[in-house]
């Protein structure tokens, strides 16, 4: 999608489906659907009769956590929910990638959006217009533990909109204040509730978890492809992607897996070369065993995704205001456990992935697995070949073993112990960028690898849409013969497989996806 010209999604409380949310990942802009506004405005409505009231109700006119119990005269409110956003900007670390942060306010534009949360319209025009003018708070990443929602991450979120902190407006970092009043608008002045309707949530944890759930899926898709194109340099069988196998087995990830395996494979020459007179058995697990491995992370992504589209369409904030009732009840929808068994699934999802195509790396650079020059280089010993690649290969593995260890079984109480059971999503959704990042390089390596094995069946074609691969990456990369400077060709697979053009170029089509 071109970031100079983005599309505008019309988001439609409660029912926003997963391709619109990638979109704005991806940089499309998001506004919320006008039909949402006459539950805003009764929303806003009962807080005012509530405040009215003068009875105390928790996030209205109390204070806040272990504070609740402290009455807030109504001379105060306004200060009460600016004072929450300040005192809980309290995160640190490096500032949030500014598409997810993006994705985040269109996250929370849509929460709010459902009128549950109390806020005034003019709140939503505020998201609404730092979104179309291109302003993005400056928001540190770390300090939530996906617990009474994100409230530091969301509090930096906030406060940029009060004009304190920093704002990113073309490509700069400014003062709130001064990007604000650049782009025309008012810092906004927060009413009864809405403070704490900003910055509770699992926004930010739901964010970084559906990033880590779309760099997922380019990196399982490509991974089919990079294991079917391994497949043909180490002349493997394609009997073990025979359907009947996978019927019996009846999983529906290892059915598609098993397809796309076999379609990636049909017509290659190499395969006929030796569909005859092989005395070869059976392959090794890391060729035999793809659509199992391969499916059963198809299938856990599907089931993150599943989970990340309810939570992305749900209200995560506290109190919620029921308007047909004129009630504020409190309740825990805060708790980010959900998105935190989300981001565990993706994480053990990518590390296998990661897992099983080092394991083919290794097997590839082996002549007495593959049959193929030793480290795949015409001279070995005089060349080293791709020795050290598969090694770089195997450090991002292991690294991904490390980051794939639960997050969502670990808790620290809060707040005085009034929190004393916290999700740690947040930080279980921030590690995926990373560790897609480590897999989507070991697939890159793989791509070098496989294309490389091949080239060593001289005069033998793999398949039609093996072969567009091949064409892809050598367009970028040459045949290697004698060593040369390795970490160009790396970075130049690594970048093919981040795009997406391996995907294409195989034809995607033939892929499965994660929302199929």
């Amino acid at each position: 999608m071109s970031a100079s010209a983005p599309s505008l999604i019309t988001l439609t409380p409660g029912s926003v489906p997963l391709a619109q949310w990638r979109a704005i990942y991806e940089g499309a802009g998001a506004k919320l659907d006008a039909a949402a506004l006459p539950a805003i405005e009764r929303s806003a409505a009962t807080v005012a009769a509530i405040v009215a009231k003068g009875e105390p109700v928790y996030g209205i006119n109390t204070g806040f956590g272990k504070l609740a119990s402290v009455r807030i005269p109504a001379v105060d409110l306004e200060r009460l929910q600016r004072n929450i956003v300040l005192s809980h900007a309290a995160g640190t670390g490096e500032p949030m990638p500014e598409n997810i942060v993006r994705l985040m306010i269109a996250l929370k534009l849509a929460s709010l959006g459902q009128g549950a949360s109390g806020v005034k319209p003019s709140t939503i025009a505020m998201l609404e217009a730092v979104l179309a003018k291109g302003l993005t708070p400056v928001v540190p990443a770390q300090g939530s533990v996906g617990a009474s929602g994100d409230l530091a991450p969301l509090s930096h979120m906030t406060a940029a909109l009060l004009g304190v902190g920093d704002i990113f407006i073309g490509g700069a970092r400014k003062p709130a204040a001064e990007a604000l009043k650049e782009a025309g608008l008012s810092p906004l002045v927060l009413g009864p509730k809405e403070g704490l309707a900003l910055l509770n949530g699992t926004q930010f944890s739901t964010a970084y978890a559906l990033a880590g759930l779309f760099e997922a899926e380019r990196l399982m898709q490509s991974a089919l492809v990079a294991g079917a194109l391994s497949t043909d340099a180490a002349r493997g069988s394609d009997a073990p992607f025979d359907p009947r196998i996978h019927e019996l087995r009846r999983h529906r990830g290892q059915r598609e897996t098993a397809a796309s395996l076999r379609e990636l494979m049909v017509g290659s020459a190499i395969r006929a070369s030796h569909l005859v007179g092989d005395e070869r058995v059976q392959d090794p697990y890391c060729l035999r065993c793809q659509p199992q491995v391969m499916g059963a992370a198809l299938d856990v992504l599907r089931h993150a995704a599943s989970l990340l589209e309810t939570e992305a369409n749900g209200v995560s904030d506290n109190p919620l205001i029921f308007s047909a009732e004129g009630e504020a009840l409190s309740g825990g929808n805060f708790h980010a456990e959900p998105v935190a068994f989300a981001a565990d699934m993706i994480a053990m999802a990518v590390c296998e992935i990661g897992s099983l195509s080092e394991r083919r790396i290794a097997m590839l650079v082996d002549p007495a697995l593959s049959g193929l020059p030793a480290f795949l280089t015409p001279k070995p010993g005089l060349n080293s070949g791709f020795m050290i690649p598969q090694v770089t290969a195997a450090a991002l593995v292991s690294e991904n073993k490390g980051r794939a260890f639960p997050a969502s079984v670990d808790s620290i109480p809060t707040s005085a112990n009034q929190e004393d059971h916290v999700s740690m999503a947040a930080h279980g959704a921030r590690r995926l960028l990373t560790m897609t990042a480590n897999a989507t390089a070991v697939i890159g390596i793989e791509m070098l690898a496989a294309a490389q094995g091949c080239d060593f069946h001289s005069g033998l074609a793999s398949s039609p849409a093996l072969e567009r691969v091949r064409a892809t990456l050598r367009k970028a990369v040459p045949h290697l013969d004698d060593d040369r400077h390795f970490h160009p060709d790396m970075e130049a697979a690594i970048a093919l497989v981040r795009s997406g053009a391996f995907v294409e170029a195989a034809g995607a089509g033939m892929l499965p996806a994660i929302s199929a």
